[in-house]
């Protein structure tokens, strides 16, 4: 059987690693019909995902990602093309901006806030923290 070996590190800690586990969970099983089973530990997760014809794991922890499949012999023919859209998911989840990280804010809205801090009548107002959603 054709295996597939995907790797990539991260420096996300566990807890945004899962977050992001969990949401390729969700498109693969949306997406490709996968059963998807999460098992959280204390340093390590690990996601187990099957259909007919694919199985495998997706080990998760605060470094790194590591998944293996195992593909049947109709999906064998694809394997080049199933690695390469798996690796470009995570690699798109990895990228996209996580809510426990912020950016700096521009100059000009620092110079601007800094600008009515000390006049009176000025208010500062924050803004709501997004809603977070949830597993």
């Amino acid at each position: 059987m054709p295996d597939i070996h995907i790797h990539r590190e991260h420096h996300l800690g566990l807890k945004e690693a899962r977050k992001i586990a969990f949401s390729w969970a969700e498109k693969a099983e949306e997406k490709f019909d996968m059963e998807c089973v999460y098992e959280e530990g204390d340093t390590e997760d690990t996601l187990t995902f099957t259909r007919s014809g694919v199985k495998g794991t997706l080990l998760v922890d605060a470094r790194q990602f590591e998944m293996k499949a195992q593909l049947g012999f109709l999906f064998g023919a694809f394997k080049d093309r199933i690695e390469a859209e798996i690796g470009e998911q995570l690699d798109a989840l990895l990228n996209a901006p996580h809510p426990g990280t912020q950016k700096p804010a521009t100059d000009k809205k620092k110079h601007a806030a800094e600008a009515g801090a000390g006049k009176p009548g000025t208010k500062t107002a924050a803004k709501p923290a997004a809603k977070a959603k949830k597993a």
